[in-house]
């Protein structure tokens, strides 16, 4: 008889790679014997236009698209909806890395809920009903979903009755640049949340700089370990006074 269920939603624009874990493993056993319930769900079902666009062009330019919010938000609202609270996830190269600790720690869930970005990112204003953000190495992926998969691995082999013999999973053993900054796209306001104005500006030296600042601060506040590796150029030294400026009434 199976000792606890964990659910595990993933939302993502191709919800068929998961069934490398449906169908192959320990994994794919534990949720024939109800161990655990894995259910990816299709972003694109929760779009409102007739082609089911999950994607636009950033706001203050730049190459590549940035996933749209308002899917993300709507697909939470139908879980929560169900009485169902979930640990949001989102897999990111700017998120702490994930190891043995927390995946032990994520097992201990009752619902979890992996968000998968793809292209540029995600819309920062997304960032409001996550949990926490995660990353499994220095290193850019194409999507979410290898990173997710990963993650689902790691922490089912914590769940009594995954792993034939829980004691041994307890005995398993266990590039550099800062981290990126928020991206943003239509619609402007979403869950009355406006993107920064300084994006709609049309200035592209201001909305470097702003992003550069971002960057950097999130590299020392996250990741002081990239940032004490990453050598600064002249965008970044003019950033760093920026803050200092902002932050520093007197000297």
């Amino acid at each position: 008889m199976a000792n606890k269920q964990l659910s595990i939603r993933i939302l993502t624009i191709f919800p068929d790679m998961f069934s490398a874990l449906l169908e192959w493993g320990v994994i794919s056993r534990s949720v024939e014997n109800g161990i655990l319930e894995i259910l990816p769900l299709d972003l694109r079902d929760f779009t409102d236009d007739k082609h089911r666009t999950t994607d636009d062009y950033p706001y203050g330019g730049g190459s590549g698209l940035v996933m749209k919010a308002p899917p993300f938000f709507r697909a939470y609202e139908s879980i929560t909806k169900q009485g169902i609270k979930p640990h949001v996830v989102f897999t990111t190269p700017k998120g702490k890395l994930f190891d043995n600790d927390k995946a032990r720690e994520l097992a201990e869930k009752d619902d979890l809920l992996f968000l998968c970005g793809r292209y540029e990112g995600v819309d920062e204003r997304v960032m409001t009903i996550v949990d926490e953000e995660l990353s499994i190495g220095d290193f850019v992926l194409s999507g979410g979903e290898l990173a997710t998969m990963v993650m689902i691995d790691a922490l089912a082999r914590f769940i009594p009755g995954v792993v034939g013999d829980i004691q041994s999973v307890k005995k398993d053993s266990f590039y550099n640049e800062v981290l990126d900054h928020s991206h943003y796209t239509r619609p402007r306001e979403t869950n009355n949340l406006k993107v920064p104005d300084v994006l709609l500006s049309g200035n592209h030296k201001k909305i470097e700089l702003c992003r550069r600042k971002e960057s950097l601060l999130k590299t020392i506040m996250r990741r002081p370990d990239l940032f004490m590796k990453h050598e600064l150029d002249e965008v970044d030294k003019k950033a760093l006074i920026e803050i200092i400026k902002e932050n520093v009434k007197d000297v």
